[in-house]
């Protein structure tokens, strides 16, 4: 009968261990620096969607404030329920508007001049809106 080899010795074990280990490692780093980034995304579309409630026409009065959300819309909608009017007062955002652009066309040509504000809503994910005005050919 033929004598049977032991299975596999720690030395073996150890390497492919080891083998294992640095095969893994890189890609649980490039996991983790996706998952950054998926998070980083997520949190950006979610701001979006509150900073959607900054971007009425009136907001171009309101330089260089700290403004609610509550604060803005309030000129505009009649908000009833009291857990609304906390939400929105929870989200604030600093609003910085710079000088307006005025965009007059070649006189040759003619064409309607554009007026274009920028709208900055500084917060943990700061973001940039612009306004754009035609005005009469």
């Amino acid at each position: 009968m033929k004598q049977l080899r032991p299975a596999f010795t720690i030395i073996e074990i150890l390497i492919s261990v080891i083998i294992i280990s640095l095969a893994i490692i890189p890609v649980l780093k490039i996991h983790t620096e996706n998952h950054a980034q998926i998070v980083y995304i997520s949190e950006r579309n979610k701001r979006a969607l509150e900073d959607s409630l900054y971007l009425s026409s009136n907001i171009l009065q309101h330089h260089k404030d700290n403004k609610t959300a509550y604060e803005i819309l309030e000129r505009s909608f009649k908000i009833k329920e009291q857990e609304s009017r906390e939400i929105l007062k929870k989200s604030s955002r600093d609003v910085f508007i710079p000088e307006e652009i005025k965009i007059i066309p070649i006189p040759e040509q003619g064409g309607p001049t554009a007026i274009v504000n920028e709208v900055m809503l500084k917060d943990k994910h700061s973001s940039n809106y612009y306004h754009f005005k035609l005005e009469g050919f």
